[in-house]
């Protein structure tokens, strides 16, 4: 295997044994009273973390004891002490993180048990929910599909990026290396400022804008379509598609296009030939992140579609909009209960399947890039 195959790992290796070694200098300098303050400040918030769990009415007997350490700590031994507040949340937040994806793992376990199916004799747990199209959770029998929804999901997603991925990375490219130095500094900010602008906002616009005016164009009954709502959420991922990938491509050297430009090559050969290729992982990370928003896309795809957990006919139909599975959890939680709020969970697990894969992805196209160009970008 190459080198620049092994390299990913060992720098992996060395930067694990670098960080023990850190942490080793750290306990061996630091003075015994530093020590117990950060013991009584470690045990403390784990004592706070087990209450908290257990619904303790003592809890905050031992977060006062932490935040009593901390406060000494802080004046006495500040460098120690906020080495050890830093570590401890970043551990608190992997372990929440961590709590979470147990709690709604284990919350959908009895709607995939209920909605098990055989096959040759073997019952498959939840098999059920992605064969049969049909929800129905008032009705008997009760079914609670993921199937629609899914296929809401889906088409939602592919128009948004169809609308953000081509339209990101151009403007990304022309504000890059095409815009003189003033129109980008008033570009890319605006562009920023789009980013956070409400979902709500976008949602509204395309209900009592976008809306009514398809129904009238396009003759259909009431409205709602996942054309005109990965329409808007394109739009949405637009924001973060550009600064992510802008970014990315401003960070290529300039002696890599000024190399080309000296070969012989024009400004656009340039662009295609260099600059896209070496910002390839950055550009590809941004829409994905683009990708991302529009799975997660919940107050646009509730205010704009029909909420009806069913198939569309034929399914390429992008002229209606049943639901997705944002706007199932949003539209469903507040009166859920039992079973159906079992399912809702099982939504959730889901988009974080979904999203974990994506973001998998991203790391495996930003690998094969080091591994082709052998360096970072």
């Amino acid at each position: 295997m190459s080198s620049v195959t092994d390299a990913p790992a060992g720098r992996a290796t060395n930067a694990l044994g670098a960080r023990l070694r850190r942490v080793r200098e750290f306990v061996d300098e630091t003075e015994p009273p530093a020590l117990a303050i950060i013991a009584v400040m470690t045990l403390s918030l784990l004592a706070s973390l087990v209450g908290f769990l257990v619904v303790s009415d003592l809890t905050v007997v031992p977060f006062v004891t932490f935040l009593t350490a901390a406060g000494i700590g802080w004046f006495r031994y500040q460098e120690e002490t906020a080495y050890v507040i830093a570590l401890m949340m970043t551990v608190s937040t992997i372990l929440i993180l961590g709590l979470i994806i147990v709690f709604i793992f284990r919350e959908s376990i009895p709607v995939i048990r209920y909605e098990s199916a055989t096959v040759f004799g073997v019952s498959i747990p939840g098999l059920r929910m992605f064969i049969q199209p049909n929800w129905d959770a008032v009705s008997p029998p009760i079914r609670y599909s993921m199937v629609p929804m899914i296929h809401g999901t889906v088409m939602v997603t592919l128009i948004a990026s169809a609308v953000a991925a081509p339209l990101g990375v151009s403007a990304a490219l022309f504000i890059s290396e095409i815009a003189p130095a003033t129109v980008r500094e008033v570009v890319k900010p605006g562009v920023e400022i789009l980013a956070g602008i409400p979902s709500i906002v976008y949602g509204f616009i395309g209900f009592t804008v976008l809306g009514p005016w398809a129904s009238d164009q396009f003759q259909t009954t009431g409205q709602g379509s996942y054309l005109f709502v990965g329409i808007v959420v394109g739009l949405m991922a637009l924001p973060t598609v550009v600064s992510v990938a802008e970014d990315a491509l401003s960070s290529v050297p300039e002696s890599m296009k000024s190399g080309s430009l000296a070969m012989g090559t024009t400004d656009w050969q340039t662009m295609t030939s260099i600059t896209l290729p070496a910002a390839f992982s950055g550009v590809s990370s941004a829409v994905l992140l683009g990708v991302g928003r529009a799975i997660g896309e919940t107050m646009a795809a509730t205010v704009m579609l029909r909420g009806v957990p069913r198939l569309t006919e034929p399914l390429v139909n992008v002229f209606y909009g049943q639901e997705t599975l944002t706007s199932i959890i949003a539209r469903n939680y507040g009166e859920a209960d039992g079973l159906q709020m079992d399912a809702l969970f099982v939504a959730g697990v889901i988009l974080f399947i979904t999203v974990l894969v994506i973001s998998i992805g991203a790391q495996y196209i930003e690998w094969r890039m080091y591994e082709k160009l052998g360096g970072e970008v």
